[in-house]
């Protein structure tokens, strides 16, 4: 494994895993991810939660609109991320249909265009459905590396339930864990539904 000057053994071991994550979701077929969206929209049928923190999926992500669309259906308020000029935490605003939707200002991610919230509303969040690229038994989460997410789940709510959506495979026995990182209590697959974490 090589590393650069400023990359920690731990930093290292969490760049070759992006790496092999990100190459298989590389390989996914648009069919796999018609199917794995219409299982996960499925699978958030239960979800019982005021207002939920949730995300729009890019690329091979997975998730759906569909399933922003069928919390709302369901009565929860959906807040989306708006992604800051600096690496703090994300701002959020309401989603309120995909009409509402918009290119982001500094990624390429579909944003809520409605009224800033500030990074404060993710403490309203009974759920907060996270994106990741896996997420190991003890519940160490692995994101893309830019830290967003790392520095807005430290502002959530005790009690919020923190769920990773993630595909089956992305499941894994143990990931380089850090004391800073915050643990998902659930994940959300495709084949498995939402699976409790110990």
């Amino acid at each position: 494994m090589t590393h650069t000057d400023n990359d920690s053994p731990l930093e290292g071991g969490k760049t070759q895993w992006r790496r092999s994550i990100q190459a298989a979701r590389t390989a996914v077929t648009a069919q796999q991810q018609v199917s794995e969206s219409s299982r996960l929209v499925a699978a958030v049928a239960d979800l019982d939660a005021g207002v939920v923190c949730c995300y729009v999926p890019y690329g091979s992500e997975p998730g759906s609109l569909a399933l922003l669309d069928r919390l709302r259906e369901q009565g929860s308020r959906v807040l989306l991320p708006v992604i800051p000029p600096e690496r703090g935490p994300l701002d959020w605003a309401e989603y309120t249909g995909t009409e509402t939707l918009g290119k982001g200002e500094f990624m390429p991610v579909l944003e809520p265009q409605g009224p800033r919230l500030g990074p404060e509303a993710i403490a309203d969040a009974d759920v907060v459905l996270t994106p990741a690229l896996a997420v190991d038994k003890r519940g160490v989460r692995l994101g893309k590396g830019a830290g967003y997410y790392d520095r807005s789940l430290v502002l959530t709510s005790p009690g919020t339930d923190l769920i990773a959506v993630i595909r089956d495979a992305e499941l894994v026995d143990e990931l380089p864990a850090e004391p800073h990182d915050v643990r998902m209590h659930a994940v959300l697959t495709p084949d498995r539904g939402l699976h409790r974490l110990p």
